[in-house]
């Protein structure tokens, strides 16, 4: 066998070992260089998948070379040398298995040289970043490992490592956090540095106004003649045709220019409804990854470092009960924290078990079930799909409306309890089978459908947004 006969065994093995979205993205354009007298090198791409790579795969690649080989491996050594007539890998498109994806793009554009004289934009004094959301305030967990290494490798090489960075998740699960992170530490390391921070609205809004008052040329010297771009929410300009055309040029002039894109989001690109293609054609430039919900040892980690952060002590023993009854984000986690501490500082007690456990409940009762109306459902799933409420409750069968009315049944079905006459007549007068089809399909559907899953949970999350 040839080492590259040897290597595509190697990764056959490893396909069936590991998650499709971990083997797309770290697999992609490697191969063995030598292999001689039980010593491998292999080559890839880049230092962030070199360091990946040997950290995490290591020792399989190590098992999986000494069966295909029938030899001892004694040493594995790893070189950057991006070979790009390695045959692709043809594998089908990386899903959210595991709570991990990550999708990337071979085919970037090489960046071209940034003009040799630009305006000065000068945006320092503070960024509009909250200084507590650092790398450090920021607990890793396995659902948020990769976007946290990428982010840090943004940090080492902005406008080169991976550009844009597209962080998303579900509500309250980090992704704000990291993204000024980036904004905080590079600030930190780079004194000057210009950086931008504004959600999609505030991008959107800004547009609108200098249209208005004739101030498009400060406008785009405030926003393309920066360092570093930090866009949170960037689904909510999906539907605005000229801010997503002002957006699609201040990206290209920033990219152009080797400068920083980080990119947050509720859903990857392709999932956002109205996004114009060319936008998710670029937001797929760089690196996409997902920040999941974290696991319950994460959970207790998290306010482990809360408490100690905040000089207050629980016992393991109601940390653990808090992280087991909290599972929704971590803002609520943090949120309900917060008012255990409140409330027995209040009271000037300890906490104790029955006392925390009773918060909990009146926590859970007060910003979540009390506050979901059947209204409330249609507004969230209208906004979410990005249609309108009267499409919803009319007779229109199209597809893109269908699905939406049968999310909307299932939940609430699920979640209101309610009967399925009644959920019929809340949905333009349907006849009550057409709610049980619905809450059925759905039901097993979400079984299988990894994006259905996903969607539901996203909804549920926008639904259960708590004030704490």
């Amino acid at each position: 066998m040839t080492n590259h006969e040897i290597w595509q065994s190697v990764l056959a093995e490893l396909e069936l070992s590991i998650s499709k979205a971990s083997f797309v993205t770290w697999f992609k354009n490697t191969d063995i260089i030598s292999l001689q007298d039980g010593q491998v090198l292999i080559c890839v791409p880049n230092q962030f998948q070199l360091n990946w790579i040997k950290q995490k795969y290591n020792s399989i690649i190590v098992k999986a070379l000494e069966r295909i080989t029938g030899k001892p491996i004694k040493k594995m050594e790893y070189k950057i040398n991006n070979i790009k007539n390695i045959p692709a890998i043809t594998t089908a498109e990386p899903t959210n298995e595991n709570n991990l994806t990550i999708e990337s793009n071979q085919e970037t554009p090489a960046p071209k040289p940034a003009p040799a004289t630009e305006p000065q934009y000068n945006n320092c004094g503070g960024f509009n970043l909250n200084p507590k959301y650092t790398f450090e305030h920021f607990v890793v967990g396995k659902g948020s490992e990769l976007a946290y290494a990428a982010s840090q490798a943004v940090v080492n090489k902005p406008g080169e490592a991976y550009n844009p960075l597209f962080i998303y998740g579900g509500v309250g699960l980090g992704k704000t956090h990291l993204m000024q992170a980036i904004g905080n530490e590079l600030a930190k390391q780079r004194p000057g540095i210009n950086v931008m921070y504004v959600s999609a609205e505030r991008f959107s809004n800004d547009f609108i106004t200098s249209i208005k008052d004739g101030t498009a040329k400060d406008f785009q010297n405030r926003y393309r003649h920066i360092d570093l771009l930090l866009i949170d929410d960037i689904q909510f300009i999906a539907g605005k045709d000229r801010s997503q055309e002002s957006f699609f040029y201040t990206f290209n002039e920033l990219h152009q220019a080797n400068k920083q894109v980080v990119l947050t989001s509720d859903r990857p690109p392709k999932a956002i409804p109205a996004l114009e293609d060319r936008l998710k054609s670029r937001f797929e430039w760089g690196m996409i990854v997902d920040v999941a919900m974290p696991d319950f040892e994460t959970r207790v980690a998290i306010l482990q470092k809360k408490c100690s952060e905040k000089s207050y002590n629980l016992s393991e023993k109601i940390i653990q009960m808090v992280a087991a009854s909290i599972q929704t984000n971590i803002r609520e986690l943090e949120g309900t924290l917060n008012k255990i501490i409140a409330f027995h500082q209040l009271k000037n007690m300890e906490p104790t078990e029955e006392s925390v456990k009773s918060l909990i409940a009146s926590v859970e009762a007060s910003s979540m079930r009390q506050s979901l109306t059947p209204q409330k459902l249609l507004e969230t799933i209208a906004e979410f799909y990005n249609i309108q409420i009267n499409d919803i409750l009319g007779k229109n069968r199209e597809k893109k409306l269908s699905l939406p009315r049968q999310v909307i049944m299932y939940l609430m079905r699920e979640d209101l309890k309610m009967s399925y006459p009644a959920i019929g007549e809340e949905l333009g007068g349907r006849d009550h089978t057409t709610a049980m089809h619905a809450h059925t399909k759905i039901r097993n559907d979400i079984e299988n459908d990894m994006k259905l899953r996903q969607e539901v949970e996203l909804i549920k999350q926008r639904l259960y947004v708590n004030n704490v």
